[in-house]
Formats: structure tokens, C-alpha cells, sequence
């Protein structure tokens, strides 16, 4: 039966699969039981949300073999709208033992002890489900596979980049809707439903975080969402969405004045707009990210508002589920990760003066290639746009 709706040949999810034995061999790994809904659909095309409250895991052996799918009952359809995977087995909830059912299938397969990789960070795993699981699988050795699977999906492929670009038109759309819809008189609530209706009426797909908008003394909030607030003349009102194509997503960040600001509000906004412009010079192939977000700091360092940048000035996107979108990429101090050709990625300057009731975030979606980096959607590095 073919997967009538799948987004990715079988071949490209089974060489990611090979890829990944590899990667795990070498690692020491002798089993894998993936639970994020990201590698189920990265791996076996398998689309579908209810990670969040049915378990659901693709089980397969380093050395070889063809992987297995377990969902639960009520889903057994989706996995032959959209996977490749042959082998599907089923629970039904509250009912029947889900470790004890993937222990089974991992002995099955010739599982005798050793290492089992699982996203242990993962918001499908559960404590109690993890303990679960180590208890049914033991005395095998539970290590965390949440950076190793994921670290995977940062080079995207040309199809990837094909649904990557269709997700920033449709959030293009949205922010093209925000400008259209934006005066005083109307809710934060009205606007958020202007873009989001623009963007569905496009085709995107449902997004993995909720619209983020706030406009006047809450843009000091950095993810705030809409309110019922109205939006005034003068106000500053940032936004945050993304667009998805395929479960591929791409975020448009942009603040807009509404009517002329306050000389403050322009001065914070320059100072975000060079911090953007600061970290997008420095991030080049074969830098490393914490390199990225020093160069994003120095404007920000000279006018004393270093401790004012709150937010990691990126991270990498793709695939995603709820409750979030981002990728294991960090463009952030701390982290050693060096950049490369075929990476996208979410930049963003971001200063919050609490006490002013102040506060901007500016950028996009980008996407590096090896001559240097291309911006698919956002506001990015501009004048502040005034509506």
C-alpha cells in the first residue's frame, strides 16, 4: 500500500536510517527506541501530533533489520497515509502495557542487553514512561539520543529546502497580512487573526508554538501571546509565527511602529537592528555559533545594554511538533557547534527594558549556504517599518 500523502521518497527516509546506524555504531549504541514525533517523521514519514498523549516509538537494531512502528489503535490509519514502515503494531490505551510491548519487539529483533538510544529530552517522554521503559528493557543501558538523532536533521536536503522555502511564503503572507491589518482601534487578538488566517488560507500547515504578539508595555514580554488589548497610536507591536509546509517550518520575526513612536522606542530599536546586523556578518561557514553571538553583543556591550539581551540569538529549525520548533542547534555562548553550508536557523536580536514597558525583536529565517547567508523570511535587517 503507498503512503498517499508521504512528503519524502522511501528511499531518503531509508538512507537517513542507514545514516543513522552509522552515527549510532559509532557511538556504541546497539538499539534505538526513537519517541520524538520529529524523528518518527524524519526516519519513517510517520505524521502525527498525539506524541503528546498516546506513546508512540519506532524501534530498529544498529546492525540492520527493518524498523518497526508502534501507535496506538485509534491511529493505526495515519502511519498509511504518510509511512513507509511495513511493520506497525498497535496498543490500546489505559489498557494494554506500552514498555512491556516495545521491550518485546526490541528481543525480538535479537535484543540481548547493551545501549538503547532514546530521546530522553523529549516532551514525549514522560518520567514515569522513561522509568517505565528502563524497567522493561532492563538491564539494558537507557542513553539519551536527543542530540545524537537530532543533530542529524541540521543539514537539510534539497527536498527539505523545497518545503522550507513553500513555509516562509506562507509566513510572508502572514506578515503581509500585519501590515495590511495593522491600526489603532483594533486587538492584539484581531491581528494575531489576520495573519494566522492568511497563512491557512495559503495552505500552511497547524504551527508547533503559538502566534507570539504584543504590542505597547507588553512587548516587554518576549514570548507573549495575544490579548484583548488595544492597540494604540504610537504603540510598537512585535510578532512572532511561524509558517509550515510539510512540518517544516519557518519563523518570521519583525517588530512594526504604529504611527510614530517615541524617540526611545526608534533609539532600542537601532541598537536591535545592528545587533542583528552584527551577528548576521559573523555567521559564515565554519564559525563557531558562540563566535556568532559575541558579534551580536558588541553593539549592544558599547551602549550598556549588554545584560538587556536576553534571548540566545538563534537557533536551528526544521521539523517540528508541539509544544516547540526548535532543532538541537544552539547559536549561542556555551555551545561549540560550528556552522554549516546547508543549515537553517532562526536569528534574532532581542532587547527588554521591563521597567520601560519597552521592548524589540528583529530578524527571521535564514538559511546558510557556502557563499554565505540567506534570509527566507522575516523583517530582518531594516528600518523600523511604520504602519
Amino acid at each position: 500500500m503507498s503512503a498517499t500523502y508521504a512528503a519524502f521518497t522511501e528511499n531518503e527516509h531509508r538512507h537517513r536510517l542507514a545514516l543513522a546506524r552509522e552515527m549510532l555504531g559509532r557511538n556504541g549504541i546497539d538499539c534505538c527506541v526513537s519517541v520524538a514525533p520529529e524523528h518518527l517523521y524524519y526516519f519513517a514519514g510517520y505524521d502525527s501530533w498525539v506524541s503528546v498523549n498516546s506513546p508512540q516509538a519506532l524501534i530498529f537494531m544498529v546492525d540492520g533489520g527493518e524498523p518497526t512502528l508502534i501507535v496506538r489503535d485509534v491511529d493505526l490509519a495515519l502511519p498509511r497515509e504518510t509511512s513507509w514502515v511495513t511493520d506497525v503494531r498497535t496498543y490500546h490505551l489505559f489498557s494494554e502495557d506500552v514498555p512491556a510491548l516495545v521491550a518485546s519487539i526490541a528481543r525480538e529483533k535479537g535484543f540481548r542487553g547493551g545501549r538503547i538510544a532514546i530521546e530522553t529530552q523529549s516532551y514525549a517522554l514522560p518520567y514515569s514512561q522513561g522509568q517505565a521503559l528502563a524497567w522493561a528493557l532492563a538491564p539494558a543501558e537507557l542513553v539519551d539520543g536527543t542530540e545524537m538523532l537530532g543533530a542529524m536533521r541540521l543539514v537539510k536536503s534539497p527536498q527539505e529546502m523545497t518545503y522550507l522555502r513553500s513555509a516562509a511564503r506562507f509566513a510572508e503572507l502572514g506578515l503581509d497580512a500585519a501590515r495590511k491589518t495593522l491600526r489603532p482601534g483594533i486587538t492584539e487578538l484581531d491581528l494575531a487573526a489576520a495573519v494566522e488566517a492568511a497563512m491557512r488560507k495559503a495552505g500552511s500547515d497547524y504551527w508547533s508554538i503559538p502566534t507570539e504578539l504584543a504590542s505597547g508595555p507588553r512587548t516587554a514580554g518576549g514570548h507573549a501571546t495575544p490579548r484583548d488589548r488595544v492597540i494604540e497610536s504610537g504603540d510598537l507591536v512585535h510578532l512572532e509565527f511561524a509558517g509550515v509546509a510539510r512540518r517544516y517550518h519557518a519563523t518570521a520575526v519583525h517588530t512594526l511602529a504604529v504611527g510614530q513612536p517615541s524617540r526611545r522606542a526608534r533609539e532600542i530599536y537601532d541598537l536591535a537592528r545592528a545587533s542583528l546586523a552584527a551577528g548576521i556578518a559573523a555567521a559564515r561557514p565554519g564559525v563557531r555559533v558562540g563566535e556568532v553571538e559575541e558579534a551580536s553583543l558588541a553593539p549592544l556591550r558599547r551602549a550598556g545594554l549588554e545584560g538587556a539581551a536576553l534571548m540566545r540569538f538563534g537557533y536551528g529549525i526544521g521539523v517540528a511538533y508541539p509544544p516547540i520548533w526548535l532543532e538541537p542547534l544552539q547559536i549561542s555562548r556555551g555551545f561549540d557547534q560550528v556552522l554549516e553550508p546547508g543549515m537553517v536557523f532562526v536569528l534574532h536580536a532581542y532587547i527588554q527594558l521591563l521597567e520601560e514597558g519597552l521592548g524589540i525583536i528583529q530578524g527571521g529565517t535564514y538559511a546558510l549556504t557556502e557563499t554565505g547567508i540567506e534570509m527566507l523570511v522575516g523583517g530582518g535587517d531594516v528600518e523600523l517599518e511604520v504602519v
